[in-house]
């Protein structure tokens, strides 16, 4: 009986061997596979160096580019670090390439799908710290990787991913995103741009800063008049879009926002845009110079206001440079008091930032839904105790920590889903994206002159050097504890901070630790406002009476008025408080 079963063996091991070798092969073309791309010369004659992204996705609907996203609704992309690619030149992708939210190409699912191309272009800079990096300028989009002018795209081809396969693709990048009309000027709304001598000197090259004014009723008519000044800080705006001097378009289609739930949403911004054009005008709102600050840098669509080792010294050339220069342009009082910043989510974290960081050159702040100012909820991360970022870890077993919620608390983005889609868009911090900003803000430089990594982006595990410094430099919430008996009295009267308790990113956690440290002030008490709106989400800025879809639209009529009722707290004696009420 054992003869034909070792006989039957020896006929059965090379097929063995056969089916293993045909595995083996079938799982190695999973990454065998090529796409080859190219791009002509009628768009570039020159090398090129940047950040290729290939997007997959169920629908062509919008364009793949359009559906890269933190939740399960993303559609899928690879990215890859490009340098010296020639016109003409074919090039193909790595397809070990880091992908998110699946990682690798040999683990696509099957289907038929539509693939898309596109290059994210960068100039090289010689920074005056002495490394050259190589970035992403913006061009005026604020810094969105898949509207920036200048970058290349594929025209969207479908294919179809058999049992792990990927298709033989040759793609020819033979789109190019065209320039953007610069806004131009009417009777309310000017535009302004100045070359920035401390940041071109940095940069290595010429450098700008801008801002959206917007005058107020009577401006041409009271020449010898002069007017506080009212800042707004947050992502970049195209323009005040906010301010429409005509009533809404009776024959605009109307849309559905999914974030708030609301039919007809285009329609109600337009409605609010003219509400707040006929309360600017109206006889009975403060006379004041709203401007939107435009300071857009090549990590994001704006620096977040204060100086950074990467990015450079934005706080002082905003401060000293831009703010005075539009001052002197538009007849602006030009003192510290006279001058207020307020804004949301970025914006929020900028008002306090620029409060803390120059005392006595703004007069009061108001601060929305900011962007974490205690690093010990760093969202939901303590950066300061917490091992790693993105795992609540125990003996047994560890937690994904959560990212974003909507306003019952349901997750749907891990903060690991959302560090490892800027990683598909960029490496070195290059992204554009919102966990790289805040590295390239807060964080000192690397040996190549990038920022370094609060924590690995692989892993999540935390640089406790790194932390460090943050904590000195950047921890808003520290920085007023530490630094109250030397800068209370400048800080007094002016500090006013406002966030929903469901807030989309967790900011709430950081404010209510920022609370705790205000509401222990003394000598003096800080005398300012902390408030919460119930179950409100991101954005909301202190209106109990409206919606978050309504609430977030009024920050220039909010705001401009809380400061005009303040201002006698915190005016010189002998100020001009009445010529500019006209």
């Amino acid at each position: 009986m054992k003869k034909p079963k070792r006989a039957l063996m020896h006929l059965i091991a090379p097929v063995i061997l056969i089916l293993t070798l045909f595995i083996f092969s079938c799982s190695d073309s999973d990454t065998s596979a090529n796409i080859e791309l190219s791009f002509p010369s009628e768009h570039y004659d020159a090398a090129l160096d940047g950040r290729l992204i290939v997007l997959i996705s169920e629908q062509n609907e919008t364009e793949p580019r359009f559906q890269l996203r933190d939740d399960s609704k993303t559609c899928q992309g690879f990215g890859m670090d490009v340098t010296d690619w020639k016109p003409n030149e074919p090039l193909k992708f790595d397809m070990e390439a880091f992908g998110y939210p699946i990682h690798s190409f040999k683990d696509l699912p099957s289907g038929e799908f539509f693939v898309q191309v596109l290059f994210h272009k960068y100039e090289t800079f010689n920074r005056a710290d002495g490394h050259v990096v190589k970035l992403p300028m913006d061009r005026g989009e604020g810094q969105q990787w898949n509207r920036a002018p200048g970058n290349l795209y594929s025209t969207p081809q479908k294919i179809s991913i058999v049992n792990g396969k990927f298709p033989e693709l040759t793609l020819k990048l033979d789109q190019k995103i065209p320039p953007i009309a610069e806004p131009e000027d009417t009777k309310y709304v000017k535009h302004i741009k100045i070359k920035s001598k401390m940041l071109s000197d940095f940069w290595g090259r010429d450098m700008y800063l801008g801002a959206h004014v917007l005058l107020p009723e009577g401006w041409e008519t009271h020449p010898d008049v002069t007017y506080p000044l009212a800042i707004m800080h947050g992502h970049f705006p195209s323009d005040f879009g906010g301010f429409r001097t005509t009533p809404p378009d009776p024959n605009l289609e109307s849309d559905f926002s999914e974030r708030f739930n609301v039919e007809g949403y285009n329609r109600i911004v337009q409605q609010e845009a003219y509400d707040f054009y006929k309360t600017w005008t109206g006889p009975d709102f403060p006379r004041v110079i709203a401007i939107k600050i435009q300071h857009p840098t090549p990590y994001y669509d704006d620096s977040y206001a204060v100086n950074s080792a990467a990015q450079g010294p934005y706080g002082d050339a905003i401060t000293y440079e831009l703010i005075p220069y539009i001052e002197k342009q538009f007849r602006g009082i030009g003192e510290g008091w006279s001058r207020f910043v307020y804004g949301g989510s970025t914006g929020g974290w900028e008002a306090l930032a620029v409060q803390v960081k120059y005392p006595k050159e703004y007069g009061m702040c108001f601060a929305a839904c900011p962007d974490p100012i205690d690093f010990r909820a760093y969202c939901l991360v303590n950066i300061y105790e917490d091992e790693n970022a993105y795992y609540k870890e125990g003996t047994f077993r560890k937690t994904l920590v959560a990212g974003h919620r909507d306003n019952l608390g349901n997750v749907d983005a891990t903060l690991r889903d959302m560090n490892y889609r800027e990683l598909v868009l960029g490496t070195k911090g290059r992204s554009g994206q919102q966990w790289d900003i805040w590295e390239a803000t807060y964080s000192p430089v690397d040996e190549e002159g990038y920022p370094k990594r609060i924590w690995d982006r692989l892993t999540g595990k935390i640089d406790r050097e790194v932390a460090d410094y943050w904590k000195e430099n950047y921890d808003l919430a520290y920085i007023l504890k530490r630094d109250w008996a030397k800068h209370g009295n400048d800080w007094a009267n002016k500090i006013h901070l406002y966030c929903g308790d469901m807030d989309n990113y967790y900011l709430n956690n950081a404010v209510y630790l920022a609370e705790e440290i205000l509401s222990e002030t003394s000598a003096p008490y800080y005398n300012g406002e902390v408030d919460y709106g119930d179950r409100a989400e991101h954005c909301w800025n202190g209106d109990h009476e409206n919606g978050n879809h309504i609430s977030r639209l009024r920050y220039h009529r909010m705001f401009i008025k809380k400061y005009v009722e303040k201002l006698h707290t915190v005016a010189p004696k002998g100020a001009d408080l009445k010529s500019w009420r006209y």
